[in-house]
C-alpha cells in the first residue's frame, strides 16, 4: 500500500490511503464525519485548505444579489459540483454555481454532480483562500480551475480574492476566460448579468 501526504487545514500532515484510487461514485459517496471539504485528484481524496468566515459570507451574499436580480432561487447553488476534465481533478465544487434551467434539471434526484456532457451552468464563483501564502491554492483558482471551467464552456467566471482585494470576471472566449479585473468602488460589469449594481468593495466586505 503507497500513502501520500498532504497538509491539513492545521498544517499537519493528512495521510491518504491509497492502495486504489477512489472512484467518482466513491467519492461522492464518502463521508468521514466531518466539515471538511474534499476534491478528487487523480483518484486521490485531497482535503481543500481552510476557508476564512468571509468565504461562506460572500458566497451567501451573492445569493441574495442575484436573486434581487431575478435569477430564481432554485437556480443559485452552494454545494454543487461538476466534473471536469483535468489531470488535477475529478471534480470541482465552486462556493456559487448559477444554474441554466436545463443545468439544473440535470442535477435533479439523487444526482451530485454535474456530469461531464451535461448542460453548463450560467455562471461560477469562486472565493480565493490564502493565495499570498499558499502557492498550491493560488495555482488553483488562477490556473487550474479557469481552465477546466472553460472546457466544461461555463460562459462567466467570478475569482473574488480577499487577499489581493480584487473580483475578476472572466467571459468565455475562444475556449478561454477574458479577466477584467476590479477593485474598490470600481463597479463590477458582468456580461451576464448587465444590470447589476455592485462595487467590488461591496462584494470583498460582504456587503457589510
Amino acid at each position: 500500500m503507497r500513502t501520500d501526504y498532504y497538509l491539513s487545514r492545521t498544517g499537519e500532515p493528512m495521510t491518504v490511503a491509497t492502495d486504489r484510487r477512489m472512484t467518482l461514485k466513491e467519492y461522492l459517496d464518502y463521508d468521514d464525519d466531518t466539515d471538511t471539504r474534499y476534491e478528487l485528484e487523480d483518484g486521490v481524496l485531497v482535503e481543500m485548505g481552510a476557508e476564512t468566515p468571509l468565504n461562506p459570507r460572500i458566497a451567501m451574499m451573492l445569493v441574495f444579489i442575484f436573486s434581487d436580480l431575478g435569477m430564481a432561487r432554485k437556480l443559485l447553488a452552494i454545494g454543487h459540483q461538476i466534473e471536469v476534465r483535468s489531470r488535477y481533478a475529478t471534480a470541482r465544487q465552486p462556493d456559487l454555481v448559477i444554474h441554466t434551467v436545463e443545468s439544473d434539471e440535470a442535477l435533479s434526484g439523487s444526482e451530485k454532480v454535474l456530469r461531464l456532457g451535461a448542460p453548463s451552468p450560467l455562471l461560477v464563483v469562486e472565493v480565493a483562500s490564502q493565495t499570498l501564502i499558499d502557492a498550491t491554492s493560488r495555482k488553483r483558482d488562477y490556473e487550474q480551475k479557469p481552465s477546466e471551467y472553460a472546457d466544461r464552456g461555463i460562459p462567466e467566471y467570478w475569482l473574488i480574492d480577499p487577499d489581493f482585494a480584487w473580483v475578476k470576471v472572466g467571459t468565455l472566449a475562444d475556449d478561454a476566460y477574458q479577466f477584467e479585473t476590479f477593485r474598490g468602488d470600481e463597479a463590477i460589469v458582468s456580461p451576464t448579468f448587465p444590470q447589476l449594481d455592485l462595487t467590488a468593495a461591496q462584494v470583498l466586505s460582504a456587503g457589510r
